[in-house]
This record gives structure tokens, sequence and C-alpha cells, in this order.
């Protein structure tokens, strides 16, 4: 072993608890960036697998009913590369042990399995065999959370016959990653389930024979979808056309690209904070140590060791520390990263999705510690350097002391001894006391970060479902219904107010831009659907004119006051210019509305009927849920407890153990700096302390004394990293805020004062730490002059 490893292994063996410290802190970030950035590489190549394998289309289309006569001019559209047309119909179900009505949607399949556009991937059982008409295969995350099994049977209004189907087989589809009903972006798993029928029998049980109603596209290489999705449209149009959308719009694939693009983000970013952290731990002990092996330096120099030896053997010393960090890091990440995309496939449905993280992940995560490593130890390693060997070899000259800004204010004489000598400390140490500040400040904001997804995603819930979302069950028609319904619907068991709705899908053009969205007619006083600003306030729907929610009105460039072009996709497809109103902030989706008499005047109809909003007693819910299951008008029911207890779970789940994770990492982080700073406050002060206890101090004395000052700069630095905190919080709101659904800036007082308490926490177990040390102080060598 040379000269110089002994000298390494020393200086580590010394300063083990920091380094141990600034380690673990180094490892907080490999591990977020390995587990993070290998579950969003995981991810992506499952996602694009699952496409290209199993044929995902590029535009999606519905219509009210066409011939598949069309199908070969569908196909010879420029630009289409393949054309599938299939019968899509959403249906009530009955499932054994579930008390509320569910939504099957029915889709078409051939009876004799070929490769097709959205094409299945079969788990398990058997395809549906022509001449058994009852047969489907259900999707996995709907027999999965009813645990249904190969053989069960589930009842199902059909064309307003009811029926019992069997379950054959289960499958996953690339349009089905992320499963949910129409109108939801919220997965109820147990409530809605894809079902795939064999196409003549799905045809003959609603009149759909030698006919369709749904297109997938798959587009030619060079195509411009914009131009397919125009043809289409204008193709389908006189067959009741719904308006034809991109990928972009199709709800899985948003759902799981948005997904894609945070874990992009969040990889990033929080690793990037802790290794910041780390970076900077480092720069303090490295500086601390220079100053205090003045002499050692000194010495090397005098032996004939170049600046640039001298200099590399503490950037040794950072690289050790930060390797020992990777290695650690890489093997919790590794870890962390397999267990999140477990959580992720009970979410998301692939046939295989596996945490890999490659030689390029792991390798990025090394150069990145080293990285922080080098910046961190720069000015120190440059410092050493720089120290002539004669100028090392002699004691650091005393610091200038003299009359300061406590003494001026002759607040010195109003303190007992030891406060004036923290005091004095921190001051006459300015730019080390801040610094110090600084890095606590850090942890704190870390810690408040770490706690800000849940609460903020909470949030969400309760102003969609208590302050947006009010009624208790939405119900859904088959049909377009006449206002009469809404009388029988109020006669249903438990049902105490009735609000019905008009929901139509249209095509919003503004400018260049356009998108195609449900316009829905509400009540001008509704009780059950409010519509919000962005103090929460209900907004009351004017009585002429379009009310956009503001992620709609962004994307299309409008404002208030601006006229739109809205064309119907339904009926008569009237298309007129309708004034933009208002504007309302609703934290999830996208929508357009318009009191419900204006839009009748705009269809030109007499009240038709979409659904309706029900308030209900809670002791005839489970009389209502019967009577639901078996109304052929109906073709959806929505509850919304439900909806709440499933997205509880997913909380439960999955965002509670990864916002535990990203706390646990911030309390490591909280400790690691706390305990630098403790320990580098003895460090440099040990000669003063034993001179004080010589001079008759009892240990107690002194350790009020040190840890005073300690105790001051957390203080004086936990409202420093709120709002650190705070403000990393807003970025990464608008960051990874999306069009499904907006990240709200929630910061609570239960998230500052766990940040308060963990900082509080490592800041006593610090200076217990510290205080032991400081017990075992040997007066007589610490007290030894270098001269």
């Amino acid at each position: 072993m040379t000269a110089r490893t002994r000298m390494l292994v020393r200086d580590l063996w010394h300063l083990r608890g920091q380094v141990v410290a600034a380690a673990l802190v180094v490892a907080c970030g490999v591990a977020s960036f390995v587990s993070m950035r290998g579950t969003y590489a995981s991810l992506l190549v499952a996602r694009d697998d699952y496409y290209q394998r199993f044929r995902f289309a590029d535009v999606f289309a519905q219509l009210k009913r066409a011939p598949t006569a069309l199908l070969p001019r569908l196909a010879a559209i420029p630009g289409v590369a393949a054309v599938r047309t299939r019968v899509v119909r959403d249906v009530t179900l009955d499932v054994p042990g579930l008390a509320e009505p569910a939504v099957g949607r029915l889709i078409s399949v051939p009876e004799r399995r070929q490769p097709m556009l959205n094409d299945l991937h079969l788990l398990r059982g058997a395809w549906v065999q022509r001449g058994r008409p009852d047969e489907v295969i259900a999707s996995d995350a709907f027999a999965a959370a009813n645990r249904l099994g190969l053989g069960d049977r589930i009842g199902a209004v059909i064309n307003g016959r009811w029926r019992r189907l069997t379950i054959v087989g289960v499958g996953l589809s690339p349009e089905y990653i992320y499963e949910v009903g129409g109108g939801s972006i919220f997965p109820d798993n147990k409530r809605f389930g894809v079902l795939w029928m064999g196409e003549e029998s799905l045809a003959s049980a609603f009149d759909m024979d030698g006919a369709f109603n749904d297109v997938v596209v798959a587009l030619a290489t060079g195509a411009v979808e914009a131009d397919v999705i125009d043809r289409l449209d204008r193709a389908l149009e006189r067959w009741g056309g719904l308006g034809a959308f991109g990928r972009e719009d199709q709800v899985s694939h948003r759902f799981i690209s948005d997904e894609i693009s945070q874990n992009r983000v969040t990889s990033t970013f929080i690793p990037a904070i802790f290794l910041a952290v780390a970076a900077f731990l480092l720069h303090i002990v490295l500086s601390r140590l220079v100053s205090l092996q003045r002499t050692e330096i000194g010495v090397l120099k005098a032996f004939g060791y170049t600046n640039r030896v001298v200099g590399l053997h503490y950037l040794e010393l950072a690289a050790a520390t930060v390797l020992g960090g990777v290695l650690l890091g890489t093997g919790a990440g590794i870890y962390l990263g397999a267990t999140l995309t477990r959580l992720y496939r009970d979410f998301y449905r692939f046939p295989a999705l596996t945490f890999h993280a490659g030689p390029d992940v792991l390798g990025f995560a090394v150069a990145v510690s080293l990285g922080a490593a080098a910046l961190g130890a720069h000015a120190a390693v440059r410092r050493a350097a720089a120290l002539p060997p004669a100028v090392a070899m002699r004691p650091e000259p005393p610091a200038s002391f003299h009359v300061g800004l406590l003494e001026r204010s002759g607040l010195a004489a109003a303190l007992p001894s030891s406060a004036r000598m923290i005091a004095r400390g921190m001051l006459r140490r300015g730019w080390r006391s801040a610094l110090g500040m600084l890095a606590i400040a850090s942890a704190t904001g870390i810690l408040v970060m770490g706690g800000f997804f849940l609460d903020a995603i909470r949030y969400l819930m309760r102003v969609q479902f208590e302050v947006v979302q009010r009624d208790d069950v939405t119900i859904s028609f088959a049909e377009t219904e006449s206002a009469g319904s809404r009388f029988e619907v109020a006669r249903l068991p438990g049902v105490l107010r009735v609000e019905s709705f008009r929901s139509v899908p249209v095509r919003l053009r503004f400018e260049h831009r356009t998108r195609r969205v449900e316009l829905t007619g509400l009540p001008a006083a509704s009780e059950l659907r409010h519509l919000v600003d962005e103090r929460l306030d209900p907004v009351t729907l004017p009585p002429d004119g379009l009310v956009l929610t503001r992620a709609l009105a962004d994307r299309l460039g409008v404002e208030a006051g601006a006229q739109m072009r809205v064309e119907v996709l339904e009926g008569a497809r009237p298309k007129r210019e309708v004034p933009v109103v208002a504007l309302v902030d609703e934290p999830v989706g996208v929508g357009a509305y318009m009191d419900k008499p204006a839009l009748d005047r705009l269809l030109r109809e007499q009240s038709a009927l979409s659904g309706a909003y029900l308030a209900v007693d809670p002791a005839h819910v489970a009389e209502l849920y019967a009577r639901l299951k078996r109304m052929p008008a109906v073709r959806g029911v929505a509850s919304r407890d439900s909806v709440i207890r499933s997205f509880q779970e997913i909380l439960d789940r999955s965002l509670a153990v990864s916002t535990m994770i990203n706390v646990l990492f911030a309390c490591v982080i909280a400790f690691g700096v706390v305990y630098n700073g403790a320990r580098i406050a003895l460090s440099e002060r040990g000669n003063e302390l034993a001179a004080l206890r010589v001079l008759g101090f009892t240990r107690h004395e002194v350790a009020v004394i040190l840890l005073g000052e300690q105790g001051v700069l957390t203080l004086a630095a936990v409202p420093v990293g709120f709002g650190l905190g705070s403000g990393v919080c807003w970025l990464l709101a608008r960051r990874l805020t999306t069009e499904l659904y907006r990240i709200p800036f929630v910061l609570t007082r239960e998230n500052f004062g766990f940040a308060f308490v963990v900082v509080t926490v490592a800041a006593l177990l610090s200076g217990a730490l510290v205080v032991r040390r400081l017990r075992q102080l040997d007066l007589v060598a610490v007290l030894k002059t270098r001269e």
C-alpha cells in the first residue's frame, strides 16, 4: 500500500461519520434516478413493443351505422395502410357479487382468429366460436377485479333483452392499457370492463348485420394524420360519423403517454436535487478538511509531492465517498424500480412489463454522481493545490475580530455569556453560517416536496367529488330520450333529486386549431354538477354562449369573448358561430358547457336528454341498483362513492408507496445534512471548546454553546426551506400538469409540520451523537498548537 493510499484510508476513517452521511445522500440520488429512470425506460419499451406486436391503430372513429360495403372506400383513402370495422356498444352488466350495475363495452372480433388492428393477447382460455352467441373474452383488469374465471357467467342487457354471457377467455388489447369508461378518467375495473364477442353474434344482437359503427385505421409511412382524419370524416358524415381522432386523443394512449412523460420529468428533476445537495455537502466537508490539514498539505509539498498529486488526493476522497453511495444506491434503485414496476402492472395492462435498468441508466448514474463529486470537491481541491508549502506549514492566521453588530446594538449586555458566544460565533463566521443554514434549508425543502404529491392528488379528488361532482349516481341513456324520462327516473327507489343533462359530440374550431369534445347542456341552477372558478366558487351558466374549461381554452388559444365555430357531429349536424362567454377551472379533463335550453336551440330539438345526475337516499341504494341493472334504456351507471373507493385504492397502493420512498430519502438527506453540520462545527471549534473546558466550563455548558449555534441555524433554516420547497413544488405542479388533469399547487400544514418534525428530530439525534464525541474530547491533544 502506497503512502498516498494509506493517507486516503486514514482520512476516510477519520471522517467516517461525515463520509457515510454524504454517501447516503448520494445513494438517495442514485436510487431515485435508477428506479425512476429505469421505470420510465421499462414503460416506454413495453408500450412501444406492445403497440407494434398487436398492431395498435393510429386513427379512431365512431359513427351511427354504415354498411360494410363502405370498407373499400375507406381503405382507398390516401395514407391509409389498414382498416378494421367493428361493432362497439356499451351495455349494463350484472356481475355476480357486485351490488352496483357495471358497464361492459362489447367489441366485435372475428369468430375465426386472424391478425387485425388492435389485436388481442389471449392470456388464458379460448377464442370465441361461431354458433355460440353468448361467448365472450373478458379484459384481464375486469376479470381480476371481480374474480371472474373461465366459465363464469354475467348478466347483460343487450338491445333491451336480458342475456347471460359466458367468459371463455381472458385477454388484453393495446387499446385498453388503461381501462376506463367513456366520459371518465378514473379507473374502476370492478364496474367497467371490456368484453370481446364474435362479430356475427354482436351484429345480430344489435341489428347490425352487414353494418358497423366503429372504425380503426393504421396510417401508411409518411401519411399526414390530419389529412386522413379530414377525409375519413367526410366519408363517414352521411352515416352519422362522430368525428375521427388520432392516437393523441385516445384515452388509454393519452394516459400511459402522460405517465411516461411525467416519469421522464421526475426521473431527471428529483435525483438532480438530491445530487446537488450531495455536491454541496462534499464541498463543505472537503473545504473544512483542507483548512484542518494545512500542515499536512505543507509537509507533503515540502517532501516533493506536486500540486497535481495533492489535489488528486482530495478528489479521490470525494470519489471514494461517491462510489460507496453509487453502489448502495444502485442496489436500492434496482429493488425500488422492480417494486414500482410491479405496481404499474396492476393499473396498466401489458403482456410483459419488467423492470430493466440498462447499462445506459447505470452508466449515467455513475457519471452524474462522479460529476457531482468533482463539482463539490473542485474548490477544495484547487485551494489545497494552491497552498505554498511555507504558508501551509504555518498555522492559519487568527481571525481579525472587531466590535460587531451585536455589541453596537447593545443586545450583548442583555444576553447570558453562552448566548453571546453563540451569537458572536455565527456573526463572525457569516458565510459559513449561511452555507450551513442553506444546507439544512435544502433538506427541509426536499421533505416538503416529498409530501406534496400525495396532498395534491387528495386535494384534486376532494375538489372533483365534493365541489364539482356532487351527485351520488350518474346514469347515461342508451339512446337520446325525451324530457319525460326525467320523471320516470325521479320515481326510481331512493331518488331524492334529478338533474338531467344533454351531451353531444362537437368539433370546436378557432382559427387553425380544432378539438373534438363533448358539449354538455346543464340546468342553469344545477346543484349536483357545479362549474367552478379558480377560487372554487360556483359559476352560473349564462343563458347563451359557451363556457369552456381553461385547459381546453388554452389548447384552442381562445379567451372569453371570442367567437367559436361549433360543428355538431350528430343529428342534423348544424354548424354555428357561438361566443365563448366564460372560462371555468375544473381540475379534471377538458369540457365545454352550455345552458340546457341554449343547447336545445343550437341543436333545434325539443329538450332531449342524454342522462341524469341523481341524489340518492343511502337506505335505498341497493334497491335502486337492482332496478337499474334491468332497465333497457340505461346504458351506463357511475357511482361517485365507487369511483372514490377505487381511486383511493390506487393512492394507497401506488402513489402512497412512491411518496413514502421520496419521504424516506428526504429524511435520510435531512439527517445527513444536519449531522454533517454538527460534526464540522465540532471539528472547527474543537480548540475553542477545549479551552473553555480548561477555563472551568462544564461539559453541559460547552455542549450548549456548540449545539446552540446548530439549533439557531436549524430554526432559521426551516422557514427558508419551506420557501425553497414551495418553489420546487410550484415548478413540479406546472411541469407535471397534463390535459387530462391539473396537479394543484397545494401545501398543507401537515406537510410543513412533518418537515419541521423530521428536521428537528434529525437535529436532536445529531446533537446526541456530537455530545458523545464531545465527552471523548482529549483536552491536551486538542490544545496543542502547530508551532
